[in-house]
C-alpha cells in the first residue's frame, strides 16, 4: 500500500521578512538571526531592513562560515509613499518616499522581486489600504504576517488572501521578526532548489504553500509602544508649541 508523503518536508522552509538591528525599530543583530534559523528548521531568510541593506548585506558575509548550509536573500523593505514595499533579490539602495508604483518599476529594473507586505494592515503602512491596484503590479502578496493582532481573527490577512486569490497573485508569508524569537513565525514553503534565482522564480510560479503562526500580544504592545515613544523623541522641538498646560503639534 502507498504511504501518503506530506509535500511540506519536500519544500524549502523559508521567512522572507525579517528585520536585524539595521532597522530602526529592529533588536536582532545579525548573528542571532543568523544563528536562530537553522534553529527553527528554516533553509533560507531574507532580511528586509526598513529602507537599508546593510543588514542583508551583513548576513551574506557572516553566513559564508558562521551559517553555510541558510541560504541568504538579500532585500530591504522601502517606505514608499502610499506604504511599504518588499524587494529581494537586491543589495542595491531604493531612495525611499517614491510611489508605489515608481519603487516597483525602479525594483523591476534592478531585477528585484517585489513582494506587498501587511498590505491591508490599517496601522502599518500596507499599501493596499491607499490603493488596491497597485497590488496588481508587484510579484506577490504576503497573505500571512504573524504580527497581524488588530482583529483576533486576522481579518487583514484574511483580505490579502482573498485579493490574492481573485487575481491570481503569488502568495506568501513572513514573520515579520523584529526580534529573534519570532523568526519562524511566518513560512513560505517553497517548491524550489536552494538558490535565489530558483526560488524567486517557483514563488512567481505560485509553488508555495502558507504556514506559521502570531507573534504573541504582549510582544507586539511592547514592541508599538517602544515605536511610539521613539517617535515622539524625534519630534523636533520647533515642533512642539505650549499654549497654557497643553502641547500641541503642527
Amino acid at each position: 500500500m502507498s504511504r501518503r508523503i506530506d509535500i511540506k518536508y519536500l519544500m524549502l522552509s523559508c521567512d522572507l521578512h525579517i528585520h536585524s538591528t539595521y532597522s530602526r525599530d529592529g533588536e536582532a543583530d545579525i548573528e542571532t538571526i543568523l544563528n536562530t534559523a537553522p534553529e527553527r528548521g528554516l533553509h533560507a531568510i531574507a532580511i528586509t531592513d526598513h529602507d537599508e541593506v546593510a543588514g542583508a548585506q551583513e548576513a551574506i558575509r557572516m553566513a559564508r562560515t558562521l551559517t553555510p548550509d541558510l541560504l541568504i536573500i538579500p532585500g530591504i523593505e522601502v517606505s514608499t509613499r502610499e506604504g511599504h514595499l518588499i524587494v529581494l533579490g537586491i543589495t542595491e539602495m531604493i531612495e525611499a518616499g517614491l510611489s508605489a508604483r515608481a519603487t516597483i518599476k525602479y525594483a523591476h529594473e534592478m531585477n528585484g522581486f517585489v513582494i506587498a507586505p501587511h498590505p491591508f494592515h490599517r496601522c502599518r503602512h500596507g499599501v493596499g489600504r491607499r490603493d488596491s491596484q497597485i497590488l496588481l503590479e508587484v510579484d506577490a502578496i504576503e497573505v500571512f504576517n504573524s504580527r497581524y493582532i488588530v482583529g483576533t481573527i486576522g481579518s487583514d490577512n484574511n483580505r490579502a488572501y482573498r485579493f490574492a486569490e481573485k487575481h491570481h497573485i503569488p502568495k506568501v508569508a513572513g514573520s515579520d521578526a523584529h526580534h529573534a524569537r519570532h523568526i519562524g513565525y511566518g513560512i513560505t514553503l517553497v517548491d524550489a532548489e536552494k538558490n535565489i534565482s530558483s526560488i524567486l522564480a517557483a514563488i512567481r510560479d505560485g509553488k508555495t504553500q502558507i504556514d506559521g503562526k502570531k507573534t504573541p500580544l504582549s510582544t507586539y504592545a511592547r514592541q508599538s509602544m517602544k515605536n511610539s515613544w521613539r517617535k515622539v523623541k524625534n519630534i523636533p522641538i520647533h515642533h512642539v508649541l505650549k499654549k497654557g498646560t497643553r502641547y500641541r503639534l503642527k
